[in-house]
C-alpha cells in the first residue's frame, strides 16, 4: 500500500473516531442537563396569539350552549386509568406537573417505554397543556402522537408507554 493511501486511511479513521467521540459527549450532555424544550428560533417563528372578539352578553340559557365540551380548567386531579399504577390519583395543586421515570417527577411512571423526563402538564390561560419533552417513544393525546403542546380536555386519555391517564374534575 502506498504512503498516500495509508495516510488517507489514517485521516479517515481519525475523523470517524472524533465523530464517535462527539456523539458520545452530546448524549452524555443531554442525559445530564436535559434537552432544550423550545428553541429561540421556534419562539421567533411562532404565531402570535390574538384575542378572540368579545361577544355581546347572551341570555343565560344560550351561555350554556357556547361551551360544547368541557375544558381542563375545572380539573382537580390526574387519574391513571391503565398501567402498573392503575387507580393512582395526583391532585392538580400546582401550575406544572412533570411526568417521567425520574424520582423527582411529580408523576413517576415505572414503565420501560417512558423517558426519564418524558412530558409535562402546564396550566396556561386556564387550559392544561400537555407537552412532550423530546421523549423517545412519544406522548399520545386521544390516540394521536403530539409534537407541540396540546390542550387537554377533561376525560381525554393521555398515554405514555403503557400508562394511560386522564384529567378529572
Amino acid at each position: 500500500m502506498s504512503e498516500l493511501a495509508l495516510f488517507i486511511v489514517r485521516i479517515a479513521f481519525l475523523v470517524v473516531l472524533w465523530i464517535f467521540l462527539f456523539s458520545i459527549i452530546s448524549v452524555i450532555r443531554a442525559d445530564l442537563f436535559g434537552q432544550k424544550i423550545v428553541s429561540r428560533v421556534a419562539e421567533a417563528n411562532a404565531p402570535q396569539r390574538v384575542s378572540s372578539p368579545v361577544m355581546p352578553a347572551a341570555p343565560s340559557n344560550a351561555t350554556e350552549n357556547l361551551m360544547t365540551e368541557p375544558t381542563g380548567v375545572n380539573a382537580t386531579k390526574l387519574v391513571i386509568t391503565e398501567g402498573d399504577r392503575k387507580g393512582h390519583t395526583l391532585r392538580l395543586d400546582r401550575r406544572e406537573i412533570t411526568i417521567g421515570r425520574a424520582d423527582n417527577s411529580d408523576l413517576v411512571i415505572t414503565d420501560e417505554y417512558a423517558s426519564t423526563h418524558h412530558a409535562k402538564l402546564v396550566l396556561i390561560n386556564n387550559d392544561w397543556l400537555l407537552q412532550d419533552l423530546n421523549s423517545t417513544n412519544g406522548t399520545y393525546l386521544d390516540g394521536s402522537r403530539i409534537g407541540t403542546p396540546a390542550v387537554v380536555r377533561l376525560n381525554t386519555p393521555m398515554r405514555i408507554g403503557k400508562t394511560v391517564f386522564e384529567l378529572r374534575a
